[in-house]
């Protein structure tokens, strides 16, 4: 039974047995979502695309980086279209506990991330003037959209040797086909058989500093 636990900077996240598994860093989940997915992969593609972004996220899971991504959005005035893929969506219990508005400094966005998961899948909904969200209820293998649609993606699967199946040169292609050029993809790992699905698949690839307890990280850019 999924349960909730606390990390390393005293947010929390939750661990799945079955799978010896948690949602985010054992060492900070809070720390962990911002540096990889605000500060690498966000704040990238600000300076690339400007105040109107789609963003793709792989694995919605608790919500965070969707929270994250509206705060840093609303700090500069950017308008989002925020996309997430996600099959098993997390029942209330677990998330009542998680107290990501509080513990991301805007205990006030508590209703706007309640909002985030009430919006009903397969449905794009607002959850403010200036963020639409649209949960998918789809395999990432199975996805398919509009070429060169998305600015940002984040790879967010559970890791390559819990779910093998994600990381592949097929579901790299498949995302690839529907970023801008110059898009932006950020992932937590930095395997070398992920490097070599994505620059097989025909992003550029570079290490950078990765998040508390992991050295490095990947971020890829589209041709």
């Amino acid at each position: 039974m999924t349960e909730r636990i606390t990390t390393g900077d005293g947010s929390a996240t939750l661990f799945v047995p079955a799978l010896n598994e948690t949602y985010h860093s054992r060492h900070g989940a809070l720390a962990e979502s911002r540096h990889v997915f605000i500060e690498a992969g966000l704040k990238a593609a600000f300076l690339k695309f400007g105040t109107r972004l789609n963003v793709l996220e792989v694995g919605f899971g608790t919500g965070l980086n969707a929270l994250l991504t509206l705060q840093e959005a609303r700090k500069h005035g950017v308008e989002l279209w925020y996309t997430a893929l996600e099959l098993n969506p997390l029942s209330p219990d677990l998330l009542d506990g998680l107290d990501y508005a509080r513990a991301s400094g805007h205990p006030d966005d508590d209703a706007i991330f309640r909002r985030m998961h009430d919006i009903p899948f397969n449905v794009a909904g607002d959850v403010t003037d200036l963020f639409v969200l649209e949960k998918r209820m789809v395999d990432v293998r199975e996805f398919s959209d509009s070429p060169y649609r998305y600015h940002l993606v984040y790879f967010d699967a559970f890791a390559p040797k819990v779910q093998p199946e994600l990381w592949t040169p097929e579901v790299f292609k498949r995302l690839h086909d529907v970023m801008a050029p110059d898009g932006v993809l950020v992932t937590y790992s930095c395997k070398s058989d992920v490097r070599r699905c994505l620059e097989e698949c025909g992003f550029r690839t570079e290490k950078i500093p990765g998040p508390p307890g992991k050295r490095e990280m990947l971020r890829a850019y589209s041709r």
